[in-house]
């Protein structure tokens, strides 16, 4: 049987908006305002054309349109939540717990899509108020996933979809694999831990969602590491800012550096996954 979790690790919501506030200019760097996957379809994309594949994707699976309500839990900078809002039409909320990108997504203006900061564990919407979810990355932060999924489900109008990208454990990962990478990428990454699909398929049931899909997209968005890892090296020697921070010695979150390479080398191990979930209610 796939075991439950890689680790258990005491996360809060104040520890993850930590972790994000103080990796802000480093993430940005890396990512811009979309700060998850790119999807490399045909592999030709530039990761710019690839990270909007994914929000598009993800779009498509939640069958958004003109008008509907959705919200984006652990939107980030907004980037997703924009897009959303401006070629979808949608209606469309942003919840972060990080004041820094809760100030980066609202420094576009603008009232749709509205932005909140907000843990989403202690998120106060009524029942049936969204009738679209999604979380793109960010439930691998919640200290609690089971509530976390169970809230996305009261928030749901019936018939109304949720779309999971979610890192994910392998398989069968090896011992070391697990000790070496998986652990480490945890702890570092400042993530409660990585579920398995068992887990997540568990997960959405027992909030009374039907699973209509859950795609392993592992090999069309493992490329994402390797860029941010060139990126960091780039940076290194020609932004003293950045510099500046990866050499401090106490700056509490700079061993990110290393794990991007711990992520690209799970990948290409296959002790780590990368799924999409959409489940309706």
């Amino acid at each position: 049987m796939l075991p439950s979790r890689v680790i258990s690790a005491a996360t809060t919501g104040e520890a993850v908006a930590s972790h994000y506030d103080e990796l802000d200019p480093y993430y940005r760097s890396l990512w811009g305002e979309h700060v998850h996957h790119g999807l490399w379809e045909t592999g030709r994309e530039s990761p710019q054309q690839a990270v909007l594949a994914m929000s598009h994707l993800v779009a498509a699976r939640a069958g958004i349109r003109p008008g509907q309500r959705v919200c984006d839990v652990g939107c980030g900078y907004g980037g997703t939540a924009r897009l959303l809002a401006e070629e979808y039409g949608a209606q469309v909320t942003g919840v972060t717990v990080s004041p820094r990108q809760y100030e980066g997504a609202l420094a576009q203006g603008g009232d749709n899509p509205r932005f909140l900061l907000r843990d989403w564990m202690e998120n106060d919407f009524p029942d049936q108020a969204f009738d679209a979810v999604i979380a793109m990355e960010s439930t691998e932060h919640l200290p609690d996933v089971a509530y976390g999924i169970r809230e996305m489900a009261r928030v749901l109008t019936p018939g109304g979809r949720l779309v999971i990208c979610a890192w994910m454990v392998g398989p069968d990962p090896e011992p070391w694999e697990t000790k070496h990478l998986l652990e480490p990428i945890c702890r570092e990454g400042c993530l409660v831990g990585m579920g398995n699909e068992t887990d997540y398929r568990g997960w959405l049931s027992a909030a009374g969602l039907t699973l209509e899909s859950a795609e392993d997209l592992s090999d069309k968005v493992r490329r994402t590491w390797p860029i941010c890892i060139r990126r960091t090296i780039a940076g290194f020697f020609t932004d003293p800012a950045l510099r500046r921070y990866l050499l401090q010695d106490h700056a509490r979150n700079r061993v990110f550096a290393l794990t991007l390479a711990r992520i690209w080398l799970a990948y290409l191990t296959g002790a780590m996954r990368y799924v999409v979930f959409t489940a309706v209610k």
